[in-house]
């Protein structure tokens, strides 16, 4: 520029989007993927099996192969049996969050290492549960970005919505 002063551009980033698979065949999952520009798959569950017809690691894996998407499976970030059992016998999502945040704590090695896929290639963490208010594949990403990984999106079957930050009280 001829006034001296230069502006750095920076290139967008890509961010790491969360969707879960309730209520969509394995058809439309891929689709909705593919038209926000997935190039890996992180499954967070700790068990990759599904009732839901190509849901299952294999199948799965096969399926997003196809269509030009990586899979990754990354148990530890998965959520914990005993955790999960709790919350099925009572329903306390407090309890589950602080079940689920002990365990995630104790796993820098999986956090870092989707931390780097995520800088690298466009991720989505997968989980079953649709509302990712109440799913710990978001307590996932929050561990990803807070570790230095990209902006989190949302993904719903026809929406995106960008994760707010949490602000301190005035």
């Amino acid at each position: 520029m001829s006034d001296g002063y230069h502006v750095a551009m920076k290139a967008p980033q890509r961010p790491l989007f969360t969707f879960g698979y309730e209520g969509l065949n394995i058809d439309s999952f891929v689709a909705r993927l593919k038209e926000v520009g997935v190039g890996v798959i992180v499954d967070v569950r700790e068990l990759p099996l599904s009732r839901k017809k190509g849901f299952s690691k294999t199948a799965f894996a096969e399926t997003l192969n196809r269509h030009g998407i990586e899979y990754l499976h990354v148990p530890a970030l998965g959520c914990p049996r005993p955790v999960r059992n709790a919350y099925r016998n009572n329903q306390n999502w407090d309890a589950y969050t602080r079940g689920f945040l002990a365990h995630l704590r104790k796993q820098k090695d999986a956090v870092a290492e989707v931390t780097s896929v995520s800088r690298s290639l466009t991720a989505c963490l997968v989980c079953f549960e649709s509302d990712f208010n109440y799913c710990h594949r978001s307590m996932v990403a929050a561990a990803i970005r807070a570790a230095g990984g990209p902006r989190i999106v949302h993904l719903t079957a026809k929406t995106e919505i960008a994760e707010v930050p949490k602000r301190a009280a005035a």
